[in-house]
């Protein structure tokens, strides 16, 4: 390695380091071994490749891209003496750089494919500004392919490309732009941009905000991004800044994937609350090209995380991984596309996965219960039965005030829900009446297996144009200890006040077993931290009942 490369990796390493430590205090992980770990793989040595005799590596690699941006990279390359080999592409997380790969590029190597890793622009030691995903991007991905076939025994033919994250984006991106792509696995993705900062009109806080801080802090980032994440928070230049965000959306680009039939597998995690899995279920639905989803348990990009920080364990995803392209890139009749090709991960099931065919399941069927009126001293119930009196009755909760209806600590939560099985638990009993209501079921008399998305209607009348909603939907035990199941928010900014309208809302995808004796929860309130709230002014929402206009929860239940 170069010593201008290694004076400026340090300077990355620093920044990097930096970021590791900011992750680290916000998201205050469950053990002083995981954290550790963690920054172990955020900062990356250049030069501290596994040694082996099934490959070499260079770590020298510079393309310059049509604009004169350094794109750095390193290689590893089979030394079995073939003609061609297949080639896998690993781009950079967000904030991250070509080392993040190393272990598994390793492995892949060992097993006979060329394994390219390389620093989008604007991080690590690439140049230029941060494209998030945009049409520079692109161009680059492509320069990066040409560059595989003019320096390595790379079969043109058999190119794949993965990425967690941020790479997972570009990973389906440059499958669309580029027909040299024959395979992709998209790791922790959005398949849908819009959906993943902008669902239900509500912008993600906590988030959007962290993503926008470490691309200052390690990368250099296009003005467009803190303004795009500020119009969001705002709720201004809506349009344009949806329309930069469907331009950057694999979903955009369906028909084309589609056409080219490239197959695609897809890992996402049911506590990712920046890439939810909802948005990446609804691309996997509109696929028709070879396919397979996997969703398990944790945080944005944790469960894949493991895998490479301990890359010598099986890992399932990872495994997963290199079968996906052993069948597409090698041809090897290995039998994963003849395997389920929709798979969970249960709440608390260690690492166990159901095989449910395809979404939407054949095996899961909704089950409606319909919101009836809460007493004076009693909570709001769901019902098998709708409302039926011909008088309207009111329910009333304010803003103003938080109730213990949350998410838990943004990111913490969810992480260690994942790696250790401890749940967001909240006293049901002790919900304020005032600033949010509760609706619940009797005791179930056998286990209830949620398996996919609940959806709510509601029937409100806002005193405000403006207004959110966080709907929570809790496993509630015999003395009202909730364990967090699923949550969803949405948010109105042109409600007609003192009205009332249908809303509907699309809870969280979930995989959850609800044990016989235990009771549901539905809570809602007006606020949570990991959402940006469209108002501070004080308002009213008050929920309406009538035979004419019924409000009802959906549990998709495995049969």
């Amino acid at each position: 390695m170069s010593t201008q490369r290694v004076i400026k990796h340090a300077h990355t390493l620093s920044k990097q380091f930096a970021t590791a430590l900011v992750v680290l205090l916000v998201v205050g992980l469950s053990s002083y071994t995981h954290a550790t770990n963690l920054l172990a793989g955020f900062t990356s040595i250049p030069g501290q490749f596994p040694d082996s005799d099934l490959y070499t590596v260079n770590d020298d690699i510079v393309v310059t891209s049509f604009d004169g941006v350094e794109l750095t990279a390193n290689v590893f390359v089979p030394t079995t003496g073939k003609e061609s080999y297949p080639a896998i592409i690993f781009i950079n997380s967000w904030s991250l750089d070509e080392y993040q790969y190393i272990p598994q590029a390793a492995k892949l190597a060992e097993q006979g494919y060329i394994v390219l890793s390389y620093a989008t622009r604007g991080f690590g030691e690439s140049t230029g500004e941060i494209n998030t995903a945009g049409p520079k991007d692109m161009i680059d991905f492509s320069r990066m392919i040409d560059w595989l076939l003019a320096n390595t025994p790379a079969d043109v033919e058999r190119i794949g490309v993965s990425g967690i994250s941020y790479g997972s984006g570009i990973s389906l991106l440059g499958a669309a732009h580029d027909e040299r792509v024959s395979a992709v696995v998209a790791m922790s993705t959005w398949g849908d941009l819009v959906e993943s900062l902008y669902a239900q009109d509500t912008p993600r806080l906590i988030w959007g905000g962290l993503l926008t801080l470490l691309g200052e802090l390690t990368g250099n980032p296009e003005e467009d991004i803190a303004k795009n994440y500020g119009n969001l928070i705002t709720h201004k230049n809506i349009p344009e800044t949806l329309e930069w965000a469907y331009g950057r959306s694999a979903v955009t680009y369906v028909d084309i994937l589609n056409a080219r039939n490239v197959p695609i597998y897809i890992a996402n995690n049911y506590g990712d609350n920046l890439f939810q899995p909802n948005q990446a279920l609804a691309l996997y639905e509109k696929l028709t090209t070879p396919k397979r989803i996997d969703l398990s348990q944790g945080m944005h990009a944790s469960a894949e995380l493991w895998g490479l920080i301990n890359a010598d364990k099986e890992h399932y995803l990872w495994t997963n991984t290199q079968r996906w392209f052993d069948r597409y890139l090698k041809g090897e009749q290995n039998g994963i596309d003849q395997e389920s090709a929709y798979n969970v991960e249960p709440k608390y099931a260690d690492d166990q996965y159901e095989q449910l065919e395809q979404w939407p399941s054949p095996l899961v069927q909704d089950q409606r219960l319909y919101l009836h009126s809460r007493g004076l001293l009693t909570n709001g119930s769901l019902e098998d039965s709708p409302y039926r009196p011909w008088w309207t009755q009111t329910d009333t909760i304010l803003s103003g005030l938080d109730t213990l209806a949350n998410t838990g600590v943004p990111m913490l939560s969810s992480l260690i829900e994942g790696e250790i099985d401890a749940p967001v638990l909240t006293s049901i009993p002790f919900i304020s009446r005032v600033n949010g209501i509760v609706f619940d079921t009797g005791r179930l008399d056998q286990t209830l297996q949620l398996r996919g998305i609940p959806k709510l209607q509601l029937n409100i009348e806002p005193s405000k144009s403006k207004y959110q909603m966080v709907a929570y939907l809790y496993d509630v035990d015999n003395v009202g200890i909730g364990r967090l199941i699923t949550h969803a928010p949405v948010t109105d900014y042109e409600a007609a006040e003192d009205q009332r309208q249908t809303v509907n809302i699309d809870l969280v995808a979930t995989a959850y077993d609800v044990p016989a004796g235990h009771k549901l929860a539905l809570v809602i309130d007006t606020f949570d931290l990991l959402y940006a709230p469209p108002t501070l002014e004080l308002y009213s929402l008050k929920f309406k009942y009538h035979k004419n206009y019924q409000s009802w929860l959906d549990l998709p239940i495995k049969q």
